[in-house]
């Protein structure tokens, strides 16, 4: 299929579809730009929509009135939409992706694309069908230390990347997230392969400007879930949300929601409505009203087009956050260490900072960050540790370079823009990032090698 990098395809008059915790910087941001603004929400639950009309309203913007998702249509006409953010449950992006490519307004979605082969054809289908594209937020392209990690590999630093060691570290509060709310269901997240690694694939696919042949993996529920948790020691007691459990109580992994404002606007007080629980037990039965169906420990070997080999590890129960990437040439080594959470405690009013601060997308980052580095290993010569930008605020300063490339600067601010055609993802980069977890998600199952062409995803190439 034809893909193209898509020159200033955001802004104007814009609609969010879902307002979840990942809506906010959206809302906020564009609410800052003299170049974009709100002018509709896409929700059923009336509480969180009104939670986000509280947010424009605070922040001087009018507010805009919300629409049902059975009023998609109505509300791309009557508000005049000429673009689209999709922040919804993952599963759901492609209703609104390819009704929006139809309707011929722009789309941005947030990653992953989606959640399975059927739906990703379905997006490509209908981009191959429209001549449209969308983009694909994958923000830690924005991230500086990332984008020098890219411009030393495209220089031929360290020659022909031959292998790649990538280990992901989640801790044990935004780990465990995961395993709270609708992310623990794969038939709606995908799994921590799709939803999370989408990242981190695409990062690799974009660093070594490649793209992926052959995945083979192992995963497994290891620590989360009843069976883990009694085993080892972590749970004596099982319940099915915090609210109202004396046994959530002597959980350190448990979720209050009256700590943290947030969380109570958005879900305690939207309960009501939609009926959903956002601290339910990561250690749940497996005859839970909502089991664990994902994998909280994942190892994959995946071989690239260019002959590099990839070797993989996602682990979602750490005591600090972070990751390493190593980078093996032809003429040397090139090693990232990000370090975002030297360690954590147990959410409490006493600890707010050590709880959820971070986990509210865009609205903090994770506590006690450690060190970034990156260290140059030339064959031959002594080590040197590169001088490069390094950013605390929400993943790794992603965020807002991402939010001022799409949508515009701030009044009085300057875009970084640093290697923008390149950073902006289309459905091609959606596509393969997701490629390498679908992959890697039936490799679980069938304990087999397998091809990427083997999805019929068309050509990615």
């Amino acid at each position: 299929m034809t893909t193209s990098t898509i020159e200033n395809p955001l802004g104007g008059r814009t609609a969010i579809i879902g307002t979840g915790t990942r809506a906010a910087m959206y809302i906020r941001g564009i609410a800052e730009r003299p170049s974009s603004r709100v002018v509709a929400l896409l929700e059923p639950n009336s509480i969180r929509a009104k939670y986000y009309n509280d947010i424009l309203s605070s922040l001087g913007a009018p507010t805009v009135p919300v629409y049902r998702p059975e009023q998609f249509k109505e509300m791309l006409e009557k508000e005049k939409v000429e673009t689209v953010v999709v922040t919804c449950v993952d599963s759901l992006h492609h209703l609104y992706i390819i009704r929006a490519l139809e309707a011929g307004v722009r789309v941005l979605t947030e990653k992953p694309m989606t959640v399975d082969v059927e739906k990703c054809r379905a997006i490509l289908d209908a981009v191959e069908r429209t001549g449209r594209h969308l983009t694909v937020t994958f923000n830690y392209r924005y991230n500086p230390t990332h984008e020098a990690v890219k411009r030393v590999i495209a220089e031929g630093t360290i020659g022909e990347v031959l292998s790649v060691n990538f280990e992901w570290l989640l801790d044990s509060v935004h780990g465990a997230d995961f395993f709270r709310r609708w992310h623990r269901e794969k038939a709606t997240s995908g799994g921590l392969l799709v939803h999370k690694a989408g990242h981190h694939f695409d990062l690799v696919n974009w660093w070594i400007d490649s793209t992926p042949a052959t995945v083979v993996g192992m995963g497994r529920l290891a620590f989360y879930g009843e069976e883990n948790g009694r085993k080892h020691g972590w749970v004596k007691e099982t319940y099915e949300r915090a609210r109202g459990s004396d046994a959530a109580k002597s959980d350190p992994f448990s979720l209050n929601l009256e700590d943290d404002e947030t969380l109570v606007d958005l879900y305690q007080n939207a309960e009501g409505e939609d009926g959903y629980h956002r601290d339910q037990s990561v250690f749940a039965s497996s005859d839970s009203k909502n089991p664990i169906t994902i994998e909280d420990d994942m190892s994959l070997l995946v071989r690239y087009r260019c002959g590099a080999t990839m070797t993989y590890h996602l682990t979602a129960y750490s005591p600090w956050e972070g990751y390493r990437v190593m980078f093996n040439g032809s003429k040397g080594r090139l090693e990232l260490h990000v370090c975002e959470s030297e360690y954590r405690l147990p959410s409490s009013k006493e600890n707010k900072e050590n709880g959820m601060t971070g986990l509210i997308h865009g609205l903090g980052v994770l506590p006690h960050e450690g060190e970034t580095k990156v260290t140059l290993h030339p064959l031959w010569e002594k080590p040197r540790t590169l001088d490069v930008g390094v950013d605390h605020t929400a993943h790794g300063g992603g965020d807002i370079r991402m939010m001022s490339v799409l949508f515009g600067p701030r009044e009085g601010e300057v875009v970084d823009t640093g290697d923008a055609s390149k950073r902006s993802a289309t459905e091609r980069d959606g596509a393969l990032a997701l490629a390498v977890g679908l992959a890697g998600n039936e490799s679980f199952k069938t304990g087999q090698f397998v091809d990427i062409a083997s999805l019929g995803l068309g050509d990615l190439e």
